[in-house]
């Protein structure tokens, strides 16, 4: 038994010292690199944005492979028809968090998109139909891929992008739909 212990050491020694060489070098090629582009402006199409927007967004956090984001968008949406064609207002807002160590990373992310919409109403004294102008919110949620270098340049990101609609509005429901997806491309710097 004594015999046992003696080889024993030795082996398990010899196994440590090439675990512990191999995982501190797989562990300095993996470091990631710090971000010193830290603004993006692109379009976004789709996504959280609806239909379109253009987006200013920041990196605000990083510690490692680790990145905080935000950012906020502007939209004209064309909505109506024949004589009553109108251009309403967007702002999307949304915060992610994208994990990766150099250009390549996976991007989570949720926001709220306010609007001004038509919505048609029924008065029910003159027998009518009112188009009026009405507030509404949506919530997109961001599963993705972004590519950023750290250093800046160009930008894009693609990612499945659900939305949640608000019940604002007197009569409305919440209401998911989940065949929605986005698109975004432009600069860091």
């Amino acid at each position: 038994m004594k015999n046992e212990r003696t080889l024993f050491n030795p082996l398990l020694a010899i196994i440590c010292a090439l675990f512990f060489s191999f995982s501190n070098e797989s562990l300095a090629q993996t470091k990631a690199v710090t971000f010193t582009a830290k603004n993006a402006v692109y379009l976004d199409l789709g996504g959280n944005a609806g239909q379109y927007a253009f987006t200013y967004g920041r990196v605000f956090h990083q510690k490692g492979k680790l990145k905080l984001s935000a950012s906020a968008g502007f939209s004209m949406w064309y909505q109506g028809s024949g004589s009553n064609t109108r251009w309403l207002p967007a702002i999307p807002v949304e915060l992610t968090a994208f994990y990766g160590r150099s250009n390549h990373h996976l991007e989570l992310g949720a926001g709220v998109t306010s609007y001004l919409g038509s919505s048609l109403y029924f008065d029910q004294e003159t027998f009518e139909t009112v188009d009026k102008v009405v507030f509404g919110a949506i919530l997109p949620v961001r599963i993705g891929y972004r590519y950023q270098k750290p250093e800046g340049g160009f930008f894009f990101r693609v990612g499945y992008t659900p939305l949640i609609n608000i019940p604002i509005r007197e009569g409305k429901t919440w209401n998911l739909e989940p065949r929605f997806a986005g698109l975004s491309f432009g600069k860091s710097f």
